[in-house]
């Protein structure tokens, strides 16, 4: 699977290299004892946050023919391997393709099941409201829009406990709790007992889109990683549509509850899955040495399943403080609250149009086209086959992106060249909006259904897969943080969006409304994107030094003796760099916030809606 590098290289030749990074891997790499020399090789990934010297005799550059010698290199030897696998065979890295597979066709079809479950209601919305005596609004409100909201709060719960505990035995209790709590809705007698069932199932169902991005990173190395987002990704963004698409029509002819069932089907499969065939994927490389297991063979998998096998290893981990500020000690960067902010909104709204497109399309003429229940169900056929269509393309895409800016960078990967890919997916974001809009508002053919809804789905997974490749490699210690944030960025962004969108529409038109939302996202674009692309890298290098800082607290706190120290004028600069930023950032938000409430005042003194004003005051300007 890897190679070591062999043959030598002239260390004159380090002249083409960036000085100030030659100096800081030597610091790294050159201070530290044969052993330790190993770990800082196997954990230098992460302490370079962002930039990984992929091209072998660019290695030999940077890093001198002594530590370049033992460097790991893909088969074709063309790329270093980061992480560096280590020589135990139960390393994940080292794991043979068949296996590595397997775990990644588990976590995709885990991925579908929280937004799968959550849109069952969207098919059985009408038999739903007839059922429990009420309208198709209160539904949506009282069980999509806070089943939705919960699917972000539960993946933070989630990575907290898979950070001292593991991956598996936190997937498997999550799902086994979210497939109780379906049981339940489907045979809930009031609509106070399965809004209930709805909210639990979403709130501890959601934990496998934050264990996909874990379980990618723990198996592959980073150039294949965006590849491989890219499945795990389908299966999350294809969901919210497989089951409007197949209930619609069985909620046509039988009762409700068969739907509830059948999706309660589903997640025993793959629960079933997760207990025979499912692996721990976390594996503790920076420890030295690596705690030896103290069980084998069955006894082995039922404690680590169970979580028997995490509990003796929470000891080496991140201490619980750790584990529940972690979140909190990187949401606050620009670097990444900013993308947090675009991608939310971007994802939000494509939220908004799957849970409102059912509203929209079986209503009564003008607003909607009373399409029958069948029509509906056909309907939501489109967005499957668009994230399909956006998969394929992601897979080239991201890979081309990726050699493309490793050659213009001399073999260096930057993180910042993720993003490129949100070039190609804004402007099929525009133009799909558009197209909607313009279908629901002049009552166009179906045909502008189809290419406006497949655009935006097309868009909307290119852009997520660029969005989790760039904060990963970003933040290559907090993978399930990342993953965490972005599913709670998307989560609520998108539930709020039913709550306004249709009667938005009703009173002022379609094509203001999904006009105004593809404005505001491209807005977000071109203000955060080339930023993030042009400052990026000053961002990553003061995320790396506070990330030195807050890891020698939490070494201190455990030997009482930090292993890392910053110098006071490292400290001084990163204050001096994030307070600039975030004078910056604080003043975007407080123009914002002016903005918002004189669209307020003014909605109050006009009785016009807020995207009505906005539209006016950008067509005057």
């Amino acid at each position: 699977m890897s190679q070591p590098l062999h043959s030598a290289t002239d260390s004159s030749s380090s002249k083409g290299s960036n000085h100030h990074d030659e100096k800081a891997a030597a610091v790294i790499l050159e201070e530290a004892s044969p052993n330790d020399s190993e770990i800082d090789l196997l954990s230098y990934h992460e302490q370079r946050a962002g930039r990984l010297v992929v091209d072998p005799e660019e290695a030999r550059i940077e890093f001198g023919d002594k530590v370049a010698s033992r460097l790991k290199l893909t088969r074709d030897g063309t790329k270093v391997l980061w992480p560096q696998p280590t020589e135990d065979p139960e390393d994940p890295q080292n794991w043979s393709s068949r296996r590595k597979t397997l775990q990644l066709i588990i976590i995709t079809l885990a991925a579908i099941v929280p937004d799968f479950d959550s849109g069952i209601g969207i098919a059985a919305i009408f038999a739903l409201a007839k059922q429990y005596n009420t309208t198709p609004g209160v539904i949506n409100n009282l069980t999509s829009n806070w089943s939705i909201f919960l699917l972000g709060w539960g993946s933070l719960f989630a990575v907290i406990l898979m950070r001292r505990f593991g991956r598996l035995p936190v997937l498997f209790w999550s799902q086994l709790l979210a497939l109780g709590f379906l049981v339940g809705a489907t045979f809930a007698p009031n609509l106070k007992t399965f809004t209930a069932m709805r909210c639990l199932t979403a709130f501890f169902g959601t934990c496998p889109q934050v264990t996909g991005l874990y379980i990618v990173t723990d198996m592959y190395p980073f150039h294949l990683r965006a590849r491989k987002l890219n499945i795990w990704t389908m299966g999350f963004i294809i969901s919210p549509f497989l089951s409007p698409f197949l209930f619609g029509f069985l909620v046509a002819r039988a009762n409700w509850r068969w739907s509830y069932g059948i999706g309660s089907i589903y997640g025993a499969i793959v629960l079933g899955l997760i207990v025979f065939f499912g692996e721990e994927t976390m594996y503790d490389r920076t420890l030295h040495p690596i705690p030896k297991r103290q069980s084998s063979g069955l006894r082995y998998r039922v404690e680590t399943l169970i979580g028997v096998t995490g509990t003796r290893m929470a000891k080496y981990r991140s201490s619980w403080a750790t584990a529940c500020f972690a979140p909190i000690s990187i949401v606050w960067r620009p670097h990444l609250l900013s993308i947090l902010f675009f991608e939310g909104l971007l994802f939000g709204f494509t939220i908004g149009i799957n849970t409102t497109n059912a509203v929209f399309l079986g209503s009564l003429p003008p607003v909607g086209f009373n399409f029958t229940e069948f029509a509906v169900a056909g309907a939501y056929g489109t967005p499957i086959v668009a994230v399909l269509i956006g998969e394929l393309i992601g897979h080239f895409v991201n890979d081309k992106i990726m050699n493309v800016s490793i050659r213009r960078n001399h073999g260096v990967f930057e993180a910042e060249s993720r993003l490129w890919a949100c070039y190609v997916a804004i402007p099929l974001y525009i133009c799909g909006f558009v197209v909607l809009g313009a279908f629901f508002e002049k009552h166009l053919s179906v045909a502008a259904l189809v290419m406006g809804w497949g655009l935006t789905e097309v868009a909307t997974m290119v852009n997520t897969v660029a969005v989790y490749a760039y904060c990963n490699d970003a933040f290559p210690k907090h993978q399930g943080e990342i993953s965490a944030l972005i599913n709670l960025a998307r989560t609520l962004g998108g539930f709020s969006v039913a709550y306004f969108q249709v009667p938005w529409a009703s009173k002022n038109g379609a094509l203001q409304t999904f006009g105004v939302e593809a404005a505001i996202v491209t807005g977000l674009f071109l203000l955060i994107v080339p930023t993030l692309q042009l400052k990026g890298g000053a961002l990553r290098v003061s995320g790396i030094r506070f990330s030195r800082f807050f890891s020698s607290i939490d070494a201190s706190l455990r030997t009482a003796s930090p292993s890392i120290e910053l110098t006071s004028h490292d400290m001084e600069n990163d204050f001096s760099t994030l307070l600039y930023l975030y004078i910056g950032f604080i003043a975007g938000l407080l123009t914002l916030s002016v903005v918002l409430v004189c669209c307020l005042h003014r909605m109050q003194r006009d009785g016009k809606p807020i995207g009505y004003i906005l539209n006016k005051w950008i067509y005057e300007s």
